[in-house]
């Protein structure tokens, strides 16, 4: 704050702050839940490229997808940050994941690799976004994580079929 890099924030002083703080941050997903179907990224962004990041994809979601909600949080301090697309409200929101999540995907992903991100953060690439890696990492990284797969399991027997197999 004093160096102006952050102009509003919360820093818990005690453990009942912090239980309150974590219960808000939790109530983010609860709050989605409620409001229907979503189209979740946990992505990565180099922390001082968050700002323009999100301004920029915010922007070119509501001008493809008139009406979107965008839920933006995470532990922006490391560069993960959970962009979540809600559906326009009172739309059926399983209507809009189905229409839309294809087309959203790849704006999202594609402004990840603008800003020099990565489109699996937190929570890995899982089975949704295997498909996607190869148009979205590094060949040579993809390599690089394919040989330490194969030296740590050379009989695929560890999460086979998910990421690397």
């Amino acid at each position: 704050m004093e160096q102006g890099w952050v102009s509003d924030a919360v820093v818990a002083e005690n453990l009942t702050q912090a239980k309150g703080l974590w219960h808000i941050r939790e109530s983010i997903t609860l709050a989605q839940v409620q409001e229907g179907q979503n189209i979740k990224h946990d992505i990565s962004i180099p922390v001082s490229r968050i700002p323009a990041f999100v301004a920029e994809t915010d922007t070119l979601l509501e001008r493809e997808v008139p009406g979107v909600r965008l839920v933006d949080f995470g532990h922006l301090g490391d560069g993960n940050l959970h962009y979540n697309v809600q559906a326009p409200e009172a739309s059926d929101s399983k209507a809009f994941v189905i229409a839309f999540e294809d087309k959203i995907n790849t704006l999202v992903f594609d402004q990840v690799k603008r800003f020099g991100g990565s489109i699996s953060a937190e929570h890995g690439v899982g089975t949704q976004k295997v498909n996607k890696l190869p148009l979205y990492k590094d060949p040579t990284a993809l390599a690089m994580m394919r040989s330490v797969k194969q030296a740590l399991d050379p009989q695929n027997i560890l999460n086979p079929g998910r990421v690397l197999s």
